[in-house]
């Protein structure tokens, strides 16, 4: 009898010490289960391709940082992005945010807020707040490691060029037609060196310099965000329309995010190339440019208007008009200034395929620029309104790439 009771305690000793097991093992497994599916969301974005990316999480929310270099078009890319956390990396009954860089400088945040009551698998792409405000995640996230750098990493950009004008009564069009394949790398957060060079292919009036291999664009670019949503952007080197100097652009957006304000201020002189001969002038100019944009979210629609200084020095007012659709920007735009007659004419970018693409390892990756556009001057004007550009993908489409209400929009509407 003593040995059966004996046996009993042991036994019983032993269902207490697995059940005490057991109840360890559940309690460690939910925080194990967090850390593992927030880790293998972050593989799967690399995996898909995107740059940059790291998560963190606090007793408040869950937050991803990433940037998108798989997909040619923001919002498809974050859209992409938005499906894989949805799915996977969703935190359990707690707010989860994702801060998208652009060159590792933070752009905008998406921000899903669970309902009581709702289940992971409920989440969809319209619960997603987009804003130009980080909340305060951005100061712990900035510091986390973050996998797939882009920093070093060599994309080949291969820029078409066309001109066209329309001066000679016997002649329908004037025609330059370029290929101009541009070197960008970054060595530091918000940094990019480019370096390109033109290749003339079609060259039908537009001079014997025009059609001789020259370099392009060769400059150091820096932008960094500053609180209150300001962004500043500061380029020295060489642009185009044979311009060489500084640049320096604002971006400052209100709390309501359809209005913001912009400035520009540049000090160039000329320059000119005769193949990878170079002269140029110590004679500098000022321009700049300060405006309002208002941005309608109902028809993605963008209405800016500013007062500038061109490159003569006269002064004059532009109003444009801009549509922005998921492949194209067109828009319309009237400019009047001293001295000059009124002007105007359409502009329009489209985007360029693939609108998919990856990077293998640091194997420079060579692509098309992102889009080509037109800017067609109705007046003809030659000599006034003359400026220049900083940067060979500046234009309308890329400096809405990341509007919060077009990325709403696009994330609607996929």
């Amino acid at each position: 009898m003593r040995y059966r009771n004996s046996n009993m305690r042991k036994c019983l000793a032993t269902k207490t010490i697995a059940r005490c097991a057991a109840l360890f093992l559940f309690c460690l497994l939910p925080l194990k289960g967090i850390c593992q599916t927030g880790e293998s969301t972050v593989n799967t974005l690399v995996e898909m391709g995107f740059e940059n990316v790291g998560w963190t999480e606090d007793g408040k929310e869950r937050v991803y940082v990433l940037q998108n270099s798989a997909y040619r078009l923001n919002g498809v890319g974050i859209g992409k992005a938005v499906d894989i956390i949805q799915k996977m990396g969703l935190p359990d009954k707690k707010p989860c945010r994702v801060i998208v860089l652009d060159n590792n400088v933070p752009q905008i945040s998406l921000y899903y807020k669970p309902i009581i009551g709702d289940s992971v698998p409920e989440a969809s792409r319209r619960d997603w707040d987009v804003s130009y405000d980080l909340g305060g995640a951005w100061k712990e996230a900035r510091k986390i490691g973050r996998k797939n750098s882009s920093l070093f990493k060599v994309d080949v950009v291969v820029y078409p060029e066309v001109s066209l004008k329309n001066l000679i009564i016997t002649q329908i069009y004037q025609v330059l037609f370029n290929l101009s394949p541009a070197v960008e790398v970054s060595f530091w957060k918000g940094m990019r060196l480019t370096a390109q060079v033109v290749i003339p292919v079609y060259n039908d009036g537009y001079g014997r310099r025009a059609g001789k291999v020259h370099p392009g664009f060769l400059t150091l670019q820096q932008t960094v965000r500053l609180p209150y949503n300001i962004w500043v952007t500061g380029t020295l080197g060489m642009f185009n329309a044979e311009r060489y100097g500084g640049d320096l652009r604002l971006l400052h957006t209100f709390k309501d995010e359809r209005f913001s304000l912009e400035g520009r201020i540049g000090l160039t002189a000329t320059q000119r190339w005769d193949g990878f001969e170079w002269t140029y002038g110590t004679k500098t100019r000022m321009t700049w440019a300060l405006g309002a944009n208002f941005y309608y979210p109902h028809y993605n629609v963008q209405a800016s208007l500013k007062v500038e200084q061109y490159l003569l020095g006269e002064k004059g007012v532009r109003f444009d008009l801009i549509r922005h659709f998921r492949y194209a920007s067109i828009g319309f735009y009237a400019m009047k200034a001293e001295r000059a007659s009124a002007n105007g004419g359409f502009r329009f970018q489209v985007a360029l395929p693939p609108y998919k693409y990856k990077r293998k390892g640091y194997i420079p990756r060579v692509t098309p620029s992102k889009n080509m556009g037109i800017a067609y001057n109705a007046g003809n004007e030659q000599y006034y309104y003359r400026g220049y550009r900083a940067n060979p993908g500046e234009n309308i489409m890329q400096n809405n790439s990341f509007n919060p209400y077009f990325i709403k929009s696009e994330l609607l509407n996929f």
